[in-house]
């Protein structure tokens, strides 16, 4: 078995990076049920531009273990009421514990939500979610098999990089080509489930069977 799949005692192999044991239960179940799931949905990829954007230097099981109260103080990631956050929910946002207490990247959220709603003024509803899809590499440009060895190449593609360079040229913050891949991983743009990974076989379905936003 590869040093980067553990097999955890209910019989299945995980990707390593979600841990083992009750320590790490939010990882697993992140892991099992959302990590590579495609998304579309407009409001929910918003929560994960702002979270990986947030993430940044930190580890994700930080910004996992404090979701619900960015949920709470986000409005639910609701972009269009997020968008009209004022200097006053900055200085409140600072104060708040149960976040991530960075200015610029709590400023950052609020600027990428009036990002997302000029976008979709412009180019209309799903337009946040056609755009990132657009940027889904072919199957000839992804490695054959997502092993140990090759996951550790894809810190960032050349979709991420492009993808990265679009959204920074709309006015979007901490959306470099690191942080843009991670949220293709998450959201299902490419699945890095590890070869042997008991949840591989399942995100792989859930892509196959996704109408992608045209």
């Amino acid at each position: 078995m590869p040093l980067s799949l553990i097999h955890h005692p209910d019989g299945k192999h995980r990707c390593s990076w979600c841990g083992q044991g009750d320590a790490f239960a939010d990882y697993i179940h992140y892991h099992d049920h959302e990590w590579g799931m495609p998304v579309i949905d407009e409001r929910r990829l918003f929560e994960k531009i702002t979270l990986e954007g947030f993430q940044a230097g930190l580890s994700w099981i930080t910004i996992l273990r404090k979701r619900d109260r960015f949920r709470e103080v986000f409005q639910q990631f609701n972009f269009e009421k997020v968008a009209r956050f004022t200097e006053k929910d900055v200085e409140r946002l600072v104060q708040d514990a149960g976040i991530i207490r960075h200015r610029g990247k709590i400023e950052s959220a609020i600027n990428n939500a009036q990002k997302v709603c000029d976008l979709i003024d412009t180019q209309g509803s799903g337009a946040l979610a056609k755009l990132i899809w657009s940027h889904e590499p072919s199957a000839k440009q992804r490695p054959t098999k997502i092993t140990p060895a090759v996951a550790s190449t894809l810190g960032q593609t050349e979709q991420s990089q492009a993808l990265s360079k679009t959204l920074r040229k709309m006015g979007f913050n901490f959306v470099g080509p690191t942080t843009m891949y991670a949220l293709m991983q998450s959201m299902g743009v490419v699945n890095d489930h590890l070869e042997g990974c008991s949840h591989r076989a399942q995100v792989e379905s859930a892509r196959q069977s996704l109408k992608r936003p045209a």
